[in-house]
């Protein structure tokens, strides 16, 4: 069985698929930034969206962009929480 593989690169970045893809990772986005710990928001507001061109397809990443990001996720696991909370949800 051979593959079309120029079928596949236009469907993993077709419009469609990216925005479905982007449209889950800002549901994660979301519920991350509603339970973020709060001292100062900027973790918080730091947490985005950005679509990534990779091999052969788009990919949405959600982001903490603060500077103390590591260290809120490693003890909070907050992205991970989002992530699994979103998934759950179906």
């Amino acid at each position: 069985m051979e593959y079309n593989d120029a079928f596949f690169e236009r469907l993993g970045k077709s419009a469609e698929v990216t925005g479905l893809c982007s449209d889950v990772a800002n549901q994660v986005a979301s519920v991350a930034r509603a339970t973020a710990p709060r001292d100062t928001n900027d973790y918080a507001e730091g947490i985005g969206v950005e679509i990534v061109e990779r091999d052969r397809r788009n990919v949405a990443l959600v982001v903490a962009r603060d500077e103390k990001s590591m260290l809120i996720e490693s003890k909070t696991g907050n992205l991970a929480r989002a992530l699994n909370q979103v998934k759950k949800s179906g």
